[in-house]
């Protein structure tokens, strides 16, 4: 249904006042600065105390659809919902004949919502591959598709299991022995819900991961492949907690970032990497960890959805703030179109039917209210246009060895003309809010998501998370001399500000444009953070803390302007507001 935001709302848009030598950013600098350590800290601390022990294992049954021919799928039901994002489920597809053999499979969900993947099949080849299905979703029919042969289907329904949700890539018999934890009975609580994985067919798409509190590898590290490691980087480097139950012998092959290669528990990127080393599994010690692991799991990105349909008073979800200006109608110009046509009926009508007569009212009448829609039709046409309006926010950490962004963002969106499919690569994450209303009908995982159906729908505001670590070779070029430290913007888009620390001294960004260089200022205090809005903080519960963080040598914090790094950047829209959060190494010129 289309909703337009009211225009008692408040703008609710992040505003950059954090950044020392911005006017009015240092008044209240140490208020920031002291939530920012006090968050910091509560990070770090463990979870209150668990009601249940164990963990209880969510048993996903392989079911074989019907013979088709010369194709045979299994498929494993009973599969861990989790709180966020997409469910990933496992298809075996077999084909057993000697001709090559394309197949479609696809997910029908209630209101029909689809989701499907297409696969080509070599002669009797088998395949294992992922669906990954919106988690606000719990049934569906699986239906297996190809040229001359007759369709299959199953239906199947997802479990959502008490206690913190656990990928686990490896077996049970792997999994007790690093945590220390056994099975509980149905009738108790546990502390985590598991869901066993074969290491070599585990998916290969960022979507799969993102959505449980953890995730676990159980398995020796070499039977873990290589492209699986890739993407269990990918998951930790862009907020995900991930476990290793057996660390293998040097992690920094496999996770660069790692600034202690046998510490037990390391920040990493936007996520946390811990090694099972020093804890204690006779005493339920890892087992614990991986549950303190997964119960302070924060949403790295939470877009506002509607209120439910009891709270419609509200504009969005929980009362949050609309950050799109353009959503909001006219209410006064319009309000005064309005009484200006009462006005002319009214009074009006009534001077025109004693000085005419009443032909002339029923004449003037309707004409008046065509020419007052016209002119509403007209205003929408030439102001609000027939563009994608949009405001982007994003917080990137800037990987300059490996030419990388990761980045976790947020765009506000409203459509005039519905947008209906946006495509996103398997290195990156769509998310919706929670209980979308008119969630997109159609998703293809061939190749990345492809979102078709209801992306945007007309006249509706609406607000997409993204987790993205995509290919970048943005970077801040420093070079110390004697006047001072002059800098070079190759960020990619307009540099609005920021901090930068070099030879153990900070310096102020200065405002430079796409190529420009200019001179950075010495720092006046030891203030070292940047804070954000409590309307941002919203938005970002488990991501801020990471870009507030004291910058090491010679790291920098830096405003962009522009649409930022995620994927949906490419979109053509008309850009209302933007403000893009960039840290990262500078690189230093030769002189």
């Amino acid at each position: 249904m289309a909703r337009r935001v009211s225009l008692a709302a408040l703008l609710g848009v992040l505003l950059w006042t954090g950044l020392p030598g911005v006017p009015g950013g240092t008044e209240a600098f140490a208020t920031r600065m002291a939530a920012t350590k006090a968050a910091a800290a509560t990070a770090v601390e463990p979870a209150s105390e668990p009601s249940g022990s164990g963990y209880r294992e969510v048993v996903e049954t392989p079911e074989t659809f019907p013979d088709e021919g010369d194709l045979r799928a299994t498929l494993r039901a009973a599969t861990l919902m989790p709180n966020r994002g997409y469910t990933p489920i496992q298809v075996t597809v077999n084909n057993v004949g000697g001709q090559p053999r394309p197949v479609r499979l696809s997910i029908h969900s209630p209101h029909g919502r689809v989701t499907e993947r297409s696969l080509q099949l070599g002669p009797r080849e088998r395949v294992v591959t992922w669906l990954l299905m919106p988690a606000d979703l719990q049934t569906g029919q699986l239906v297996m598709e190809s040229p001359e042969l007759p369709s299959a289907s199953h239906g199947f329904y997802l479990d959502g299991y008490r206690g913190e949700r656990v990928m686990v890539l490896g077996d049970v018999k792997a999994f007790e022995k690093a945590t220390g934890l056994a099975r509980v009975e149905q009738s108790e609580e546990p502390l985590v819900a598991t869901r066993f994985v074969e290491p070599r067919t585990a998916p290969r798409e960022l979507a799969a991961y993102s959505g449980y509190e953890a995730v676990m590898v159980a398995a020796p590290p070499d039977q873990v492949p290589d492209d699986v490691w890739a993407v269990l980087e990918t998951f930790a480097v862009s907020g995900g907690k991930l476990v290793l139950g057996q660390p293998p012998n040097n992690p920094r092959l496999h996770f660069p970032l790692l600034k202690d290669a046998q510490a037990e528990l390391s920040l990493y990127g936007f996520g946390s990497v811990r090694q099972f080393r020093g804890c204690r599994t006779e005493s339920q010690g890892c087992g614990m960890s991986l549950w303190e692991d997964a119960a302070r799991s924060p949403v790295m990105v939470a877009p506002a959805g509607p209120p439910p349909r009891w709270e419609r008073n509200d504009l969005l979800r929980d009362g949050q703030v609309p950050l799109l200006a353009s959503a909001r109608a006219p209410v006064g110009r319009f309000l005064l179109l309005i009484f200006l046509f009462t006005l002319a009926v009214g009074p009006g009508g009534l001077m025109l039917a004693r000085r005419k007569g009443p032909l002339a009212v029923l004449i003037a009448v309707p004409t008046l209210a065509a020419l007052t829609c016209l002119g509403l039709v007209a205003w929408s046409v030439l102001v609000d246009g027939f563009a994608v309006h949009a405001a982007r926010y994003s917080l990137t950490l800037l990987d300059r060895e490996r030419s990388r962004a990761v980045t976790v963002g947020l765009n506000a969106w409203y459509a005039n003309l519905a947008e209906e499919s946006v495509r996103m690569p398997a290195s990156s994450v769509l998310l919706a809010p929670q209980d979308p209303e008119d969630p997109p009908r159609s998703v293809d995982w061939t190749q990345g998501m492809v979102l078709r159906n209801s992306f945007l729908p007309s006249r509706t505001y609406r607000e997409w998370g993204e987790i993205a670590v995509l290919p970048s070779r943005a970077r801040l070029t420093a070079r110390k001399g004697e006047g001072g430290v002059q800098v070079q913007n190759a960020l990619g888009a307009p540099l609005q500000g920021g901090t930068l620390k070099l030879d153990g001294q900070l310096w102020v960004l200065p405002e430079l444009a796409e190529g420009a260089e200019g001179q950075a200022v010495p720092h006046v205090t030891d203030d070292e953070a940047v804070g954000l809005v409590d309307e941002a903080r919203k938005r970002f519960p488990g991501s801020v803390a990471t870009m507030e963080a004291e910058l090491d040598e010679g790291a920098f914090l830096a405003r962009l302007g522009g649409r930022g790094f995620t994927p949906t950047a490419a979109l053509d829209v008309a850009l209302e507001d933007a403000v893009h959060l960039v840290r990262g190494q500078v690189e230093e010129a030769r002189r």
